[in-house]
């Protein structure tokens, strides 16, 4: 086990990487009450073509696919995964972006348990025609709820300008139409693809033993069986530089109007080193220029420009990014 000392801070990581590939990040913090683990996946809405495991050809799965397999990854066999955390005495949730699908877990009691289900239930999977199909409904009303949201249509209609090709300017949920199409053999396809440990990240944050911890993980780990780790093939996006329309407007029921102006960011760094020193220029900058503390954002909310909704983001993915105001 690596450690990683942070003197300014006053921290210390620690960092395994597991026999399969399973990459594991440890921060006590001591005093603490509550005990937080995060296990996600390098997949996002925008794995929409890839090399499934075991196979040599593109496949091209729908749109919406990794936030459907996202909800489908909570039903066990004996039971449901989120009823076992509320028996242990903590709360779970789950979330998938364009990038990353990502399960946790919060708790002030039973931690090494809880971080046991949380491996547990996401490194196996319980499929059924039957449970696919009911799914979809529940899906499908997300969707029209996100539809009928002015606040979601004006920031990811800003992203579907940018865009000509790349997957980013499709919801993270796909469509109605696509969600319809998804079936189990597919999620199977992806879920064996992406969720295979060498494509994933453990990290516990909270008043925790590394040492034990750490060991827990490792007997854990152990215990399964995973194919051998397969390097992930991904379509490369070829994707224009230039935006692919200026202007939208959408008319809606608001009380007032809502715009958000981007920006489409072309030069897109792969060393991580340099992309952290990006991002954290970026919001630096967009605070020194939009933040509540600046002259401009004053003099705006005097003029009656903006209100307090007002916020600047710089935002920065595996292969791409961009600002919005």
């Amino acid at each position: 086990m690596k450690t990683i000392n942070y003197q300014t801070l006053q921290e210390t990581l620690y960092f395994e990487e597991m026999d399969n590939g399973l990459k594991v990040y440890l921060l006590p913090k001591k005093g603490f009450s509550k005990t937080y683990g995060l296990f996600s996946t390098c997949f996002g809405s925008i794995d929409t073509t890839f090399v499934p495991i075991g196979e040599n050809e593109m496949l091209k799965v729908p749109d919406g696919i990794a936030h459907f397999l996202e909800h489908k990854m909570f039903e066990m066999e004996d039971g449901d995964a989120s009823d076992g955390f509320a028996r242990l005495g903590a709360s779970t949730n789950a979330f998938t972006s364009s990038s990353r699908t990502a399960y946790l877990f919060s708790t002030t009691t039973h931690e090494d348990e809880c971080i046991e289900l949380l491996l547990d239930f996401v490194q196996d999977i319980y499929l059924t025609e039957e449970n696919v199909e009911k799914e979809k409904g529940i899906i499908n009303q997300e969707i029209g709820m996100y539809d009928d949201d002015p606040d979601w249509r004006c920031y990811f209609g800003s992203i579907q300008n940018l865009y000509q090709n790349h997957p980013v300017k499709i919801d993270i949920a796909g469509t109605v139409d696509t969600v319809r199409e998804i079936d189990k053999e597919t999620l199977e396809k992806c879920y064996h693809t992406f969720y295979h440990p060498s494509n994933m990240m453990l990290f516990v944050v909270g008043n925790i033993d590394p040492q034990k911890t750490m060991t827990l993980i490792r007997e854990n780990q152990a215990k399964k069986h995973f194919e051998k780790e397969n390097q992930i093939q991904r379509e490369n996006v070829d994707e224009p530089q230039g935006v692919d329309q200026d202007e939208l407007i959408l008319n809606m029921d608001v009380v007032m109007p809502k715009l958000i102006v981007s920006m489409k960011i072309n030069d897109i760094l792969t060393e991580p080193s340099q992309k952290l020193k990006r991002e954290l220029s970026m919001n630096l900058l967009l605070d020194l220029l939009f933040a509540k503390s600046s002259k401009l954002y004053e003099d705006w909310m005097r003029q009656g420009f903006i209100n307090d909704s007002f916020s600047a983001n710089f935002t920065q993915e595996r292969n791409y990014s961009f600002l919005q105001i």
